[in-house]
């Protein structure tokens, strides 16, 4: 597997939508393909809210595994 390659691969397009959908409730405009003409800010608000979404998911979802993490 290379480097950059997901572990689960039906799961790289359904990040490609989160990312879209997170970006369109930021109000970036995000478009598929060259996004050069987005400001470092713009683009680390959607990777930074795309992390903060992850982890709330993560930890509602747990309910109680975090015993296995010990």
């Amino acid at each position: 597997m290379s480097r950059n390659g997901a572990l689960i691969p039906e799961s790289k397009q359904a990040l490609q939508n989160f990312k879209y959908e997170v970006a369109n409730s930021l109000n970036v405009d995000l478009k598929q393909g060259y996004n050069g003409d987005l400001t470092s800010r713009e683009a680390g608000s959607v990777g930074g809210e795309m992390v903060k979404r992850m982890i709330s998911y993560a930890q509602n979802n747990m309910n109680g595994s975090s015993s296995m993490m010990r």
